[in-house]
């Protein structure tokens, strides 16, 4: 296969290694589905996080990672080869394939002398072509009862666990645990009921959703799942300790985008893209228990992995990688802003899940930096969570959604959430993220703000040029042209409308609206 034969000609493991096979670090990446930023260690007390919170005060905590594009497919392809998902072709897109042309890092450590598998979710919603496995072999054959039906039946521990029983012992390893937590969907009622929790352990609901005891319960059925990934951290935890294994593996826990809920999920603001990150290497970070102001990106974990293993630009076939290694960070010895250069991350989306004519997407591309993030929406007149004919397909069904989509036709205050998750959006928003998180005001049709405008479009559309976003020289069309790799999706919105019974799992049939008023 021409991958394959693409990466076998490079020049293999210790050949080209700058240190012994011996002291390479293993790498274990964790990796939630869906969660957003309500861990332990950033002050969250509703979500309890013991597991991430030991490799935060072990190792080091990100204040702002971001990834490029908050879906899972896109999400992870841009971890996985260390790209911006605009450079990725069809990979910028969800339910897609990931072109023979990009390796992967786990690819490209297998061929370098490293033992890969991964277990949950690896790289999808996708296909992967024929003979690849982007995040290795797949380690998922040991299952259990889970605690609620909706939850993944895999044990994720166990098969870690046999995953290290498997590994040649002159090996270092690299294994990806992919929870399916808190994907939805939930059972509801589950955080209450079987967590413990109560609706006021919940101190404060985002202002662009009503607060209600539905909403509320919704939230905590999603924190019971993001504690169901947490512990089964710990335990993979215990599990290199108990091997001896725990000291020179690098521990990477993070999510591949914001919570499931309206105007989170899929979308291009903070509590989309802004994610957990904590980072754990007992012999490769300097004075652990730092916490780190830099903006870091997804695309920087594939270049970091490569260096820590010892291969050398032009050896991994991953070249060039747009993402920049954070050895440096894990060297420096300080907190706060550790380098000037890392002061901003660019951000963006495509087609993700279809519901709209001729399978379009809602293109967006941002930059946040300094505290602010600004948007540029290139298809205005499209709705940004897809059509309400197809029940907004951008965002999952729940309970939360559908409490939404009901106040739609209560007068003011109600609508409003309506409005701010699926109503449409101007061409251009700016918000000041350091004091409204939640995105509530557009700044950018202020006059005291052009400026900033301006010249944060200047910055934005000079690094999308030079990093080859198609849609900075009149292609953007491409993305929109690429195939649905799920047969089933293909053509949604015109199958649909013209009567054809389709399952969409991921939505409630109460979220369509055939008769929806245009404005």
């Amino acid at each position: 296969m021409k991958l394959q034969t693409q990466l076998l000609s490079l020049t293999v493991a210790g050949a080209a290694l700058s240190v012994n096979a011996v002291s390479r670090p293993n790498i274990l990446f964790c990796i939630a589905d869906d969660a957003g930023l309500h861990m332990g260690a950033y002050g969250c007390s509703w979500v309890k996080t013991p597991g991430f919170d030991r490799v935060a005060a072990d190792g080091l905590l990100f204040n702002n990672a971001y990834t490029p594009n908050a879906k899972c497919g896109p999400s992870r392809a841009c971890i996985l080869t260390g790209r911006n998902s605009w450079q990725l072709e069809e990979a910028a897109n969800h339910w897609s394939f990931i072109p023979d042309k990009f390796p992967t890092v786990m690819e490209a450590l297998s061929i370098n002398g490293y033992f890969t598998g991964f277990t949950g979710k690896g790289w999808e919603p996708g296909v992967p072509r024929e003979g690849r496995t982007p995040t290795g072999p797949a380690f998922n054959d040991i299952l259990l009862i889970p605690p609620t039906p909706e939850i993944c039946n895999v044990d994720y521990t166990a098969n870690f666990a046999q995953f290290l029983n498997r590994r040649p012992a002159d090996q270092p390893f690299c294994f990806w645990y992919g929870s399916r937590e808190p994907h939805r969907a939930y059972e509801f009622g589950s955080g209450i009921n079987k967590g413990g929790k109560k609706l006021s352990d919940i101190h404060h609901v985002f202002p662009f959703w009503p607060d209600n005891e539905t909403v509320r319960t919704d939230m905590l059925d999603y924190a019971y799942e993001v504690e169901y990934f947490d512990r089964h951290l710990e335990q993979m935890l215990g599990e290199l300790e108990r091997r001896g294994l725990l000291d020179n593996t690098i521990v990477v826990v993070t999510s591949d985008n914001g919570m499931p809920f309206p105007r989170m999920k899929g979308n291009g603001y903070e509590y989309s893209n802004h994610l957990p990150l904590a980072i754990m290497w007992k012999q490769g970070i300097s004075a652990p228990g730092r916490v780190i102001d830099d903006y870091v990106s997804f695309i920087d974990f594939a270049p970091t992995f490569l260096e820590a293993a010892g291969i050398a630009d032009g050896t991994s076939g991953m070249q060039p990688i747009a993402g920049r290694s954070l050895a440096d960070i894990f060297r420096a010895g300080k907190s706060g802003q550790v380098t000037d250069v890392r002061d901003h991350v660019l951000i963006g989306r495509e087609r993700h899940d279809v519901g709209r004519s001729h399978d379009e997407g809602y293109p967006v591309r941002g930059i946040v930096k300094n505290g602010w993030l600004y948007l540029r929406n290139y298809e205005p007149e499209r709705w940004p969570s897809g059509n309400p004919q197809t029940g907004y397909m951008d965002t999952d069904g729940s309970p939360t959604k559908t409490e939404i989509l009901n106040s739609r036709i209560n007068p003011e205050q109600s609508r409003r959430f309506w409005e701010l998750c699926f109503g449409k959006r101007p061409a251009e928003e700016l918000y000041h993220i350091a004091g409204d998180p939640a995105c509530m005001h557009n700044l950018a049709e202020e006059p005291a703000f052009h400026g900033r405008c301006e010249t944060l479009a200047r910055q934005l559309a000079a690094e999308l040029k030079e990093q080859g976003d198609p849609r900075m020289f009149g292609e953007g069309r491409l993305f929109d042209e690429y195939p649905v790799a799920n047969e089933n999706n293909r053509g949604f919105y015109e199958r649909h409308m013209s009567g054809e019974s389709i399952p969409a799992g991921w939505i409630n049939p109460s979220d369509f609206e055939p008769a929806f008023p245009e404005r």
